[in-house]
């Protein structure tokens, strides 16, 4: 299974991917993910479970775009 989520963090939103959420928002809330190391603290909004790794990063990759991004103001936020 693979997962894709978005924090919320102290200057805006956070879209990844991974094959263990909780591992991994583990390491963000530790600050051991350079890419928000310094935006703590974050909290976890809302994650996907998707089967094919593929499809997920697929997803991940539209959340990041600014359609993607009214998706989630849309209906998760």
């Amino acid at each position: 299974m693979h997962y894709v989520y978005d924090l919320k963090c102290r200057n805006g939103y956070y879209v990844g991917c991974t094959d263990n959420i909780n591992e991994r928002v583990l390491r963000h809330q530790r600050g051991h993910v350079p890419a928000n190391a310094n935006r703590l603290p974050i909290e976890l909004k809302f994650y996907f479970a998707i089967q094919n790794k593929h499809t997920a990063f697929e997803f991940e990759k539209y959340l990041k775009t600014g359609s993607g991004r009214a998706f989630i103001n849309k209906h998760l936020n």
